[in-house]
């Protein structure tokens, strides 16, 4: 998001006490400004609060700043709180629940479950926080949050403006920082303290250790014609596969590629943090480098084959499968002789009726590519324990695979 009012940004005003005022507004998860923006503080019953959030009116917080999370914990409670109902309706409602289970359409539990977050997350995103041109925050008890919002915003400067975000951004916001400064434990990378991958904010972040453990494990393919053992690793993201492949001995170099300038330079802090003693080049690439064969090749796509519903939610959703079927289908191209496509790959699309496994194998097949085994991992994140979560069971289902794929 720009500074100053460039062309595209998006200017919101709201009146004070009489007063015009402007500011840009900020959202990284791409969310429209509020319809409307009224004064908020420590007085406001969370009764009137959540009926104004619910109409999609912006609660501008000009109060304390503990107040005002405590204001999004007590909206969090009224949507999250059930339907009252009489006895009779909720025995009604359980039977007609049972008697439909077996018509429901494949997917639709998963697709009802995101609606439903995205409502919750509107209503939640409508208390507002203002910011200085130099993004201080001019309330009590407020954190302060410039070096945050620097990494996501963007440097100061002096055509920068006052600007307006949700209070759940900004949290967002400070939470991805500290992520940032303390890093993220990854034991394939060695022993701590010289082990953490630190992750930007929007990079999706490696804390679930399974898939690294199978990048890290699976047996390498010969190299039959002892020539340089190159590896690419499409949609590197944070770089941690890229380190991982870095650290086996038989590895030459490896080239990391992703769109995402975030992920680039993510990428790229880390593997100069790290020191590796084997080479590992970043590069802008969409899936394949454009020159050059590799050993092995390494994709790990978003694993669900849905639309993101913002731009943070690229990392998670694969629309149409885009990125799964562009890896299958230029693989074959860019392998070496002998060489070997890793696709790492959760089944949870399959156990929320998202993908079916026929249809993975029909494309591995259709771009002339070979399964020469798969290595499955059991994810141990705490979401599979929640029994709470509504996709709980799928969760539980859930495996995670390393596909060696094959030119035929």
């Amino acid at each position: 998001m720009p500074d100053s009012a460039a062309p595209g940004s998006t200017l919101i005003e709201w009146k004070e006490a009489g007063v015009a005022h402007s500011a840009l507004w900020r959202s990284e998860r791409g969310a429209p400004p509020p319809r409307r923006i009224v004064e908020a503080d420590d007085t406001m019953a969370a009764d009137t609060a959540y009926r104004l959030a619910c109409e999609g009116t912006g609660l501008l917080w000009r109060g304390d700043f503990q107040n005002a999370r405590q204001m999004v914990q007590a909206l969090a409670r009224r949507i999250d709180k059930p339907p009252k109902a009489s006895k009779l309706a909720r025995v009604k409602l359980k039977k007609d629940t049972d008697n439909a289970i077996s018509g429901v359409p494949a997917g639709q539990e998963f697709h009802l479950h995101r609606q439903a977050q995205s409502q919750r997350a509107r209503v939640l995103g409508m208390v507002l926080i203002e910011f200085g041109a130099d993004y201080g925050i001019d309330l009590r008890r407020a954190p302060d949050a410039k070096q945050a919002c620097t990494e996501v915003w963007g440097p100061v400067s002096e055509a920068s403006l006052p600007s307006v975000a949700s209070l759940r951004e900004l949290m967002g916001v400070i939470s991805a920082h500290e992520w940032r400064k303390k890093g993220v434990e990854i034991p394939a990378l060695g022993k701590a303290p010289n082990n953490r991958i630190h992750p930007h904010y929007g990079v999706f972040s490696p804390v679930r250790g399974e898939y690294i453990d199978l990048v890290a494990n699976a047996p390498l393919p010969a190299n039959p014609a002892n020539t340089k053992f190159v590896v690419f690793d499409i949609g590197t993201g944070t770089g941690v596969l890229s380190a991982v492949l870095a650290l086996r001995g038989e590895v030459d170099q490896v080239v990391g590629t992703d769109m995402d300038p975030r992920a680039l330079e993510c990428a790229r802090e880390n593997i100069y943090r790290l020191r590796l003693p084997n080479p590992v080049k970043v590069m802008q690439a969409d899936l394949f480098p454009p020159e050059g064969l590799a050993s092995v090749i390494v994709c790990n796509p978003p694993w669900l084959p849905a639309r993101p519903g913002s731009p943070l939610e690229g990392a998670v959703y694969d629309e149409d499968s885009r990125m799964l079927l562009g890896f299958l289908n230029g693989l074959a191209a860019h392998l070496a002789p002998g060489g070997e496509g890793w696709l790492i790959l959760s089944n949870f699309a399959e156990q929320l009726g998202l993908r079916k496994r026929a249809d993975l194998l029909a494309a591995i097949k259709a771009a002339g590519l070979k399964v020469l085994g798969r290595i499955d991992a059991k994810p141990e994140h705490p979401k599979v324990a929640d029994t709470s979560n509504p996709l709980h069971k799928a969760r539980a289902a859930e495996v995670t695979s390393l596909w060696r794929l094959g030119a035929i």
